[in-house]
C-alpha cells in the first residue's frame, strides 16, 4: 500500500475556527489563519496484526514499544506516523519504507491536505493521556483519535516546519552519536590505560613512566580510610548513587521530596569522598563506587560504604579506577566467596576495606592517567550540554511554530 497524500481545502470537517502561530516563517504571514480539521479527515488509522506466521527477513516490526523484530513481509510501505493502540500511547512514531506493526500500534496512510511528517510534529503536541479510554493499561481507539481536531496550515507552511524541526532532529541526532563515539573512545582507552584483570602493567603507558615497573598491588584501606561521621548537623542535601552521573541530590534527580526521610542518622560526606552502594546495578553486577562532584558535600543512607583517598591518591585517577574491571572483579570475587560461607550475596565493611585489592602506579602516572581520561569526559560533557540546549531550544520552536490554543475535542 503506498501513501496517497492529496491537496486542496474542500474537504469534509473543516470548521471555522482558525488560529495562527506566535512565530512564522516570512513567505506565510499573510497566508491566513490555519484551520481546524478533524484528524479522520487528513488520513486513514490502519491496524496492526499479528506477525507470528511470517518468516525472519529484512522488514522491520513494531509495537507500542518501538522495534520488535524483523519479517519477510511487509503491511504498509511508505511514510507513516504510528501511535499506541496500547500500552505506550504518548509516543508518536515516524516510519518510512516497508514495515509491520502489530496490534499494539496504529499506523496512518492515505493522507489528505496533510504532510506524514508535519502530522508527526503534530502528533508530538498531542496530550495522549487525556482520550486515554482505559482504567488499567492505557489505551486508545480509532474513532477517539479520528475525532480529535487541530489546526492545520497549507502543504507548503507544513513543509517548511518539517522540515525545520527534522534539520534540528538531526542535529541533535548528530550530537548524540558524538556522545556515544566519545564514550566507545574512552572506554577502549581505559582498557589499555589499566591494567587488565590478573597484569601489573597496562598495555598502553605514558613514554616517562615505561620504566617504572608493575603497579603495586594494595589492599583498599591502605589507600582509603573509611567515614563513619553521622549527619549531626541535619543536612538535607540526600545523596544516591547514578551509575552515570556519580553521588546526586535525590531531590533533583528523582524529583521527589526527601524532608520526611529520616536522615539524622546518615553519613556525612564531602566534595570528593566516594560511597559503595552493595545493590546490584546493571552492568555492575555486585554494586556501584561513585565519588561526590556535584556538591559540596550531602548525606548517603548507612546502607553505603563511604571512604576518602588519602593524601597520597589522586581522587580522580581513583574515579576513572573505579569504573573498571579490576575493582569488579575484586568486589564480585569477595562477594562469592562470602555467599559460599555465609549464603548471602553481599560483602561486609572489614571484607571491603581488607580483603579489596587496588592497584597503584607512582602518583605522578595517577595523575597523567586521570587527565587523559578526564579530558574526555570534558568533552563528553560539552556535547551532553549542547543536546540539552539543542532540544531545549527545540522545545521553545515548536511552542511558538504550533498555535497555543489547541481545541481538541471528541
Amino acid at each position: 500500500m503506498k501513501n496517497n497524500m492529496t491537496t486542496g481545502s474542500g474537504i469534509k470537517g473543516t470548521s471555522n475556527k482558525r488560529l495562527v502561530p506566535e512565530l512564522r516563517f516570512p513567505e506565510f504571514k499573510k497566508d491566513g489563519e490555519w484551520e481546524e480539521r478533524r484528524l479522520g479527515d487528513l488520513c486513514e488509522i490502519g491496524n496492526g496484526k499479528d506477525y507470528k506466521h511470517l518468516n525472519k527477513g529484512r522488514i522491520p516490526v513494531y509495537g507500542s514499544g518501538g522495534y520488535m523484530t524483523s519479517v519477510d513481509d511487509f503491511l504498509y510501505d511508505g511514510d507513516s506516523v504510528c501511535i499506541g493502540r496500547k500500552g505506550t500511547i504518548d509516543r508518536p512514531i515516524f516510519l518510512t519504507g516497508k514495515f509491520w506493526t502489530v496490534d499494539t500500534l496504529f499506523y496512518t496512510h492515505s493522507f489528505c491536505y496533510c504532510l506524514p511528517k508535519f502530522l508527526y510534529w503534530v502528533f508530538q503536541q498531542i496530550d495522549w493521556y487525556r482520550y486515554n479510554e482505559a482504567g488499567g493499561v492505557p489505551s486508545l481507539s480509532k474513532k477517539t483519535i479520528e475525532n480529535i481536531k487541530y489546526s492545520f496550515p497549507s502543504p507548503a507552511e507544513q513543509q517548511k516546519i518539517a522540515g525545520c524541526l527534522s534539520s534540528m532532529d538531526e542535529e541533535i541526532s548528530a550530537m548524540k552519536e558524538k556522545v556515544e563515539q566519545l564514550k566507545i573512545h574512552k572506554k577502549g582507552l581505559m582498557q589499555k590505560l589499566f591494567p587488565v584483570v590478573g597484569k601489573f602493567v597496562p598495555e598502553l603507558r605514558f613514554p616517562e613512566f615505561k620504566n617504572d615497573g608493575g603497579w603495586k598491588e594494595v589492599i583498599l584501606g591502605e589507600a582509603f580510610e573509611r567515614i563513619s561521621e553521622k549527619n549531626v548537623n541535619n543536612n538535607r542535601n540526600v545523596l544516591t548513587i547514578s551509575a552515570q552521573y556519580g553521588l546526586v541530590c535525590q531531590y533533583d534527580y528523582f524529583n521527589k521530596n526527601v524532608a520526611a526521610a529520616n536522615i539524622k542518622n546518615y553519613y556525612f560526606i564531602h566534595k570528593g569522598d566516594f560511597a559503595y552502594n552493595k545493590s546490584r546495578s546493571q552492568g555492575y553486577p555486585f554494586g556501584v563506587i561513585k565519588s561526590l562532584r556535584r556538591y559540596e558535600s550531602g548525606v548517603v543512607s548507612t546502607l553505603y560504604i563511604c571512604f576518602r583517598a588519602k593524601t597520597n591518591c589522586c581522587i580522580d585517577f581513583y574515579e576513572q579506577y573505579f569504573d573498571t574491571d579490576l575493582i569488579n572483579d575484586e568486589i564480585s570475587k569477595i562477594a562469592q566467596e562470602g555467599a559460599r560461607n555465609h549464603g548471602l550475596l553481599n560483602i561486609s565493611i572489614d571484607d571491603f576495606f581488607y580483603r579489596i585489592k587496588v592497584l597503584v602506579p607512582h602518583s605522578s602516572e595517577q595523575q597523567k592517567i586521570a587527565e587523559c581520561l578526564s579530558s574526555i569526559d570534558e568533552l563528553i560533557s560539552q556535547y551532553e550540554n549542547k543536546v540539552i540546549l539543542l532540544e531545549q531550544h527545540k522545545k521553545g520552536l515548536m511552542q511558538q511554530l504550533f498555535p497555543k490554543l489547541q481545541n481538541h475535542n471528541n
